[in-house]
């Protein structure tokens, strides 16, 4: 993960910190020292939002076991300011299976925020709600309080929250799953509305929470729509089968020339007719800043990259090329370099197919 921190590998699931989120311990830091003038206050504060957030590494865990144990595996699991995310390989396709999967996250909290009413009880240590703030009260009974508003805040049924998915997967037990994306999307967005116009009177910050849903409502509806449009459509039918390979001892003004000459942007690397690896452009450009001289394309092509195969559907490359930020794919067969395909022109094959259904 680029800018992320690896925090370390727990049931088979890497865990990482983007960087942002030492933004967010430090300003919290900061708050809570002004507040009490005291680096115990400080110390104070950041302790309770590591702890809300191994909560919610845990709610995340809730969805990737749950996800694993229908046979998805999980890429990652990485911690941002606003939250945190399960990258799972792929979403379930039963809407039942999504529904379960949807629901094991904010049942983490449940169970949590469960334990933790059980010990404060016992202990009679139980104040009012009405009572507590983010910096006052019980250190526990805040962090019950905090895991049942994860809950009720996951369970809004808007994209790209867990309630998003649940009326998603609900919907498509009775209609198409494309349908029930678009309208679950409909949903989401109508509810950003209603958050926006409060927000303009009384709470700014449901504005941001607004924003948030509706680009999550539209970004969902969008990729559903994607994968619908070239499900079960082999990659040969759209891949880039004409296209300029380079040499690794080409000099990396050929690759620019090549560049300048037409509107390929990366290159497959052959060596007698073995794939060695693909040039991007924006390694081409790192590349060009280096001091030396006279670089070959060797010197800045990508050797770790993720063919697929002619006969493969188009679904399974817009997945590789998600799974590894890139832009190009070779496109392979029988061992031979084939074509390639990129984000760019599976949005033109889309297109090109969306008109010729008019």
């Amino acid at each position: 993960m680029k800018w992320s921190l690896k925090l370390g590998r727990f049931s088979g699931i890497d865990v990482y910190m983007h960087f942002t989120f030492i933004l967010l311990i430090s300003w919290v830091a900061f708050v809570n020292w002004r507040q009490g003038q005291s680096i115990a206050a400080a110390v104070a504060g950041v302790t309770f939002i590591l702890a809300i957030f191994l909560c919610v590494v845990l709610h995340e865990f809730g969805h990737a076991l749950s996800a694993r144990h229908y046979g998805i595996k999980t890429r990652d699991i990485i911690l941002l300011p606003i939250g945190g995310v399960a990258r799972l390989e792929r979403l379930p396709t039963n809407p039942r299976q999504e529904l379960w999967v949807a629901l094991a996250g904010p049942a983490v909290n449940v169970v949590i925020a469960a334990g933790l009413f059980l010990w404060l009880a016992v202990t009679a240590s139980l104040e009012p709600l009405a009572t507590l703030t983010v910096t006052t009260g019980p250190f526990l009974e805040r962090l019950m309080a905090v895991n049942l508003f994860l809950v009720v805040f996951n369970m809004i049924p808007a994209f790209p929250m867990d309630g998003g998915r649940v009326l998603r997967a609900l919907l498509a037990t009775r209609i198409e799953y494309s349908r029930a994306t678009q309208t679950a999307a409909y949903i989401g967005q109508g509810i950003a509305v209603l958050f926006g116009f409060i927000g303009l009177f009384y709470n700014p910050f449901l504005l941001f929470i607004a924003f948030f849903v509706w680009i999550g409502a539209a970004q969902e509806a969008s990729m559903t729509q994607l994968k619908s449009a070239i499900g079960g459509i082999p990659v040969q039918q759209a891949m880039i089968s004409d296209f300029r390979t380079l040499r690794p001892n080409d000099s990396l003004r050929h690759a620019i020339d090549l560049t300048l000459a037409g509107s390929q942007k990366d290159f497959p690397v052959m060596d007698n007719g073995r794939l060695e690896g693909i040039l991007t452009q924006t390694d081409l450009l790192k590349a060009l800043a280096e001091p030396d001289r006279h670089p070959t394309v060797a010197s800045a092509i990508q050797r770790d990259f993720s063919p697929v195969d002619d006969a493969e559907m188009l679904e399974t490359a817009f997945a590789r090329l998600k799974d590894c930020d890139c832009q190009t794919l070779p496109v392979m067969h029988d061992g031979r370099l084939v074509g390639l395909v990129t984000m760019d022109n599976l949005g033109e094959y889309m297109r090109i197919q969306a008109a010729l259904k008019t």
